[in-house]
């Protein structure tokens, strides 16, 4: 049987599927990060990647396992960084929300909102440093259930 993905259409999706380094219960397309791919002139594939902030420390690492996915997967490819727009944690999916809360790590939320917390739910939270395991994380902490956890810093 023939597939009617179209090469876009398949690269696009072995790209998607790349976990974050950082938060590998994510993936790339769940983070926003991952801006499109495109057929080059020369039919290679073009990765078109957004950081999520400038000096993010994972970029090279996700520029090279995007690489590296669409090359195992038969496609001549790089990858290209994309700074205009910047990233921002509103380009989070919803589904990309879901998994960073059960993986224990508080989703952004609106500013003026406190995060809830990602073990028992409860919205008594307080932040107890601006900077969690990784710069663009904040550590809280839940007065209800005492449990620390990290949130992801609206960007």
């Amino acid at each position: 049987m023939v597939s009617s993905q179209t090469t876009e259409q398949r690269a696009l999706a072995v790209a998607a599927a790349v976990p974050d380094p950082e938060i590998p219960a994510l993936t790339i397309a769940d983070l926003g990060i991952l801006r499109a791919v495109e057929i080059a002139e020369d039919g290679g594939v073009i990765a078109h990647l957004s950081p999520t902030y400038m000096g993010c420390p994972a970029v090279l690492a996700i520029e090279l396992a995007v690489t590296t996915a669409l090359q195992e997967a038969g496609f001549q490819a790089r990858t290209e960084r994309i700074l205009s727009p910047p990233w921002t944690t509103d380009w989070i999916t919803e589904e990309g929300r879901r998994k960073m809360a059960a993986y224990g790590i508080a989703p952004p939320v609106p500013e003026g909102r406190v995060p809830d917390c990602p073990q028992c739910g409860s919205a008594s939270t307080e932040k107890l440093s601006e900077f969690g395991s990784t710069a663009c994380k904040a550590l809280w902490r839940c007065t209800a259930c005492l449990e620390p956890f990290d949130y992801f810093k609206c960007l």
